[in-house]
C-alpha cells in the first residue's frame, strides 16, 4: 500500500475528509471562494469542507500550506492549469468569509 495520494484526474483541488477535522482555516486563506464549509451532521463539528467552485482554484496552494491536519490537496501546476484571480471569485470568498466560513444560501455569481 502506498503513502502517497495520487490526484485525481482533472481536479483543482481535494479534501481527505477522513483526516478534516472541519477547522475552516482552508477556507479564511482560499483568497478565490473555491472552499465553504457545508453542513455535515455526521462531523464532529457538525460541517465539513466542499469545494463548491473548483473551476475558480488559482492553485495558490494557500489551503494546503495552511491546513493543520494536511486534509487539503492542490494540483501540481505541470499537471494542471488553473484560473486567473477574477472579481467574482474575490467576492465570493468575502461572502463565505462574512458568512461564517459557509456561502450564503441566496448567494448569486457576479459577472
Amino acid at each position: 500500500m502506498s503513502s502517497i495520494m495520487n490526484a485525481p484526474e482533472n481536479t483543482a483541488v481535494w479534501v481527505d475528509t477522513v483526516r478534516c477535522k472541519a477547522c475552516d482555516i482552508c477556507v479564511d486563506a482560499c483568497p478565490a471562494g473555491v472552499l465553504s464549509m457545508q453542513q455535515e451532521p455526521a462531523s464532529t463539528l457538525g460541517a465539513m469542507i466542499s469545494v463548491i467552485a473548483p473551476e475558480a482554484c488559482i492553485g495558490c496552494n494557500e489551503c494546503e500550506l495552511t491546513c493543520p491536519d494536511f486534509a487539503i490537496f492542490v494540483a501540481s501546476k505541470k499537471e494542471f492549469k488553473f484560473a486567473k484571480l477574477t472579481d467574482s471569485a474575490k467576492e465570493r470568498q468575502e461572502a463565505i468569509v462574512n458568512n461564517q466560513y459557509r456561502l450564503p444560501v441566496d448567494y448569486k455569481e457576479s459577472n
